[in-house]
């Protein structure tokens, strides 16, 4: 038996993939200096949650077959000086996903916004179709008890790819190791800057991941997006290329319906930006040997991934969708999908400054209309976050004047955004609450139950 060690087992991938690998059998053990829900629940459900928080040195030892690091974890931690000095083999989460799969035909999915909504599309029609598969995605998906598989009998394995820093002694982004077969880019928007911190330097980065793909692969890149298109533009000449654009479409009666060559077919999500996630995702499926009828057969099923457009509450006269929207892209997507499949009622949007890249002054520019299709655009931010994040201060005013749209109201104090909600009548009103975070706290299925 495999005995493998966690430092910083409570993050969202890092505790997918420590049930994935006791799942496979392995004897999984970890450590964090901090696990909230729902990682600690997941974890203490198949008995992995440390006993203790805080690191402990006694967990390493030479008996150990492989140590995984997160990106929790500091350069200097105790548990990784001892696994260095003792001579360990020492991962990133990316790199044992690598590890695991590299025998097997790899699609990753890449993109500065799309790629957890894509990833888990291509998961729900191979999951239809009852094709095995192994995967790595970073939201929740329905049916699927644990987001990452590790196995031995899937020839294949779809990956989401973040550009994100690999581990504290391994600054290479994620997506940089996974070397796919089938590459998808959907799209490039700074973020991230922190560690990139240029737009320049950020493109980069997208340059290097598709310079990865293997030497038969395939890429395939939405074609609206000038900086995707340039970087494809520049990629290897023997690297086979498909570009995608927005599936064809009519919305009626608040619901869209793809227009295909085996008639119309009605679907849960919407909005321009998932149905350009759809069609990159349909080309991926035809990569493994998916036809048409098969993909437009499941993706009539697929409700889509947790928090990305996640419909809260559904009256006659009202909806609330929740969205892990933080980025200006993201944004703008999400409220223009709200707004232009309800287009008569006013859309009321909330969002959270709580990024580092969306508190950074240097960044928040890049905001600029990023909420213009919303009637009342309400923005909050927690001056303590700033703090914390030691970042300079920022005044309500220097945030209305990035957003540089007149709908846009802001506030420090989730409360008040809250009593503001209160007051309106939510009859042909609708919400849409986008942050990274929960506005401090907030319960959106409550909320949605007191004012609708």
């Amino acid at each position: 038996m495999l005995k493998v060690h966690f430092i910083a087992i409570g993050g969202s991938a890092m505790h997918n993939l420590a049930i994935a690998l006791h799942h496979k059998g392995y004897l999984v053990t970890g450590s964090d200096d901090e696990i909230f829900n729902p990682s600690k629940e997941r974890l203490a459900k198949y008995g992995l949650l440390p006993e203790k928080i805080g690191w402990n040195t006694s967990k390493v030892d030479i008996e150990l077959d492989a140590v995984i690091v997160g990106m929790h974890a500091r350069e200097d931690n105790v548990e990784l000086q001892k696994a260095q000095d003792l001579g360990l083999k020492i991962f990133s989460y990316p790199e044992f996903i690598y590890e695991q799969t590299k025998s097997k035909k790899r699609v990753v999915i890449g993109g500065s916004h799309g790629k957890t909504t894509i990833t888990s599309m291509i998961l729900h029609v191979l999951d239809y179709h009852e094709l095995d598969a192994d995967y790595l995605v970073g939201a929740q998906l329905t049916g699927f008890d644990c987001m990452v598989r590790l196995s031995d009998s899937a020839s294949i394995a779809i990956i989401e790819g973040d550009e994100y820093l690999s581990s504290p002694i391994d600054r290479r982004p994620k997506f940089h190791l996974y070397q796919p077969d089938i590459a998808l880019l959907s799209g490039i928007a700074w973020d991230h800057v922190n560690v990139f911190p240029t737009f320049s330097n950020y493109v980069e980065q997208f340059d290097t991941f598709i310079d990865k793909i293997t030497l038969d692969g395939a890429l395939i890149y939405f074609d609206g997006d000038k900086e995707v298109v340039s970087v494809a533009e520049r990629a290897r000449k023997e690297i086979r290329k498909y570009t995608y654009g927005t599936h064809d479409h009519f919305i009626e009666e608040g619901v869209t319906c793809l227009k295909t060559d085996v008639g119309d077919v009605r679907i849960a999500i919407f909005g321009d930006h998932n149905l350009q996630n759809l069609n990159g995702a349909k080309l991926v499926c035809r990569e493994l040997g998916i036809s048409e009828d098969q993909f437009y057969v499941a993706i009539a099923t697929f409700k889509g991934a947790s928090k990305r457009l996640e419909l809260v509450k559904r009256t006659n006269s009202a909806v609330m969708y929740k969205d892990f929207a933080h980025s200006p892209s993201k944004l703008k997507a999400t409220t223009n999908a709200l707004k232009q499949q309800y287009p008569k009622r006013e859309l009321i949007a909330c969002m959270e400054l709580h990024t580092f890249s969306s508190l950074n002054k240097e960044f928040l520019t890049q905001y600029n209309g990023a909420m213009r299709a919303a009637d009342r655009a309400l923005v909050y931010y927690d001056p303590k976050v700033l703090k914390h994040k030691k970042l300079s201060p920022l005044s309500k005013e220097e945030v209305m004047e990035a957003f540089a749209t007149s709908n846009v109201e802001v506030y420090i104090e989730s409360e008040s955004i809250i009593d503001e909600l209160r007051k309106l009548s939510w009859k042909d009103k609708n919400l849409l609450m986008m942050s990274s975070g929960n506005f401090n706290g907030v319960n959106f299925g409550k909320l949605a139950d007191e004012l609708m």
